[in-house]
């Protein structure tokens, strides 16, 4: 149950928001209903976080086969080779 406003967080201020709900829950002095919102709350922004994470991940895994893939050509010479590629023969 991700709230709007939660998915306009960026990475930073969702990390800075969980890290404060960590601070309060380890601190202590609060109710039970108290320590629970934290915990939750603490979940959501960690979805958050974790979404960020994963789609800065595909981002660097798809540059880095982009690199795979204009280094295999500058080196294969002419090119369109059909034998160890990328997998993609089907375009």
């Amino acid at each position: 149950m991700t709230s709007r406003t939660d998915e306009a967080l960026g990475y930073e201020q969702a990390r800075d928001e969980l890290i404060e709900v960590v601070r309060r829950l380890e601190a202590g002095g609060t109710t039970l209903e108290e320590s629970l919102a934290l915990w939750e709350r603490g979940e959501e922004l960690a979805k958050v976080c974790r979404r960020w994470l994963d789609g800065a991940r595909a981002r660097l895994d798809a540059a880095l086969a982009g690199e795979g893939e204009e280094a295999e050509e500058e080196s294969g010479g002419s090119g369109s080779g059909s034998g160890s590629g990328s997998g993609s023969g089907s375009e």
